[in-house]
């Protein structure tokens, strides 16, 4: 996942509205249906829906009264828990 892009993201979430982000969840989850995609396109869709879903977390917890700063420096910290477990 890559912060600057989540970052992106969540400013996109918050200037328009989160339907947009989700139904392009939904448009990259069904490509991936798609027998012949390669392994490094596949890799490719998969990184834009995790920053996707991690944009969307992350707005949450905004909405929540969490700071930005503080609810993305949460959110890394997750992400980097779960790979190093």
């Amino acid at each position: 996942m890559r912060l600057p892009i989540i970052k992106h993201l969540v400013r996109f979430i918050q200037e328009n509205d989160e339907d947009f982000i989700v139904e392009t969840i939904e448009t990259l989850e069904s490509i991936t249906e798609v027998s012949s995609l390669k392994d490094e396109e596949l890799d490719v869709v998969g990184e834009l829906i995790s920053n996707m879903y991690g944009a969307l977390e992350v707005e949450k917890k905004v909405k929540e009264g969490v700071s930005q700063k503080e609810a993305l420096n949460d959110f890394m910290k997750r992400v980097q828990g779960a790979i190093d477990s």
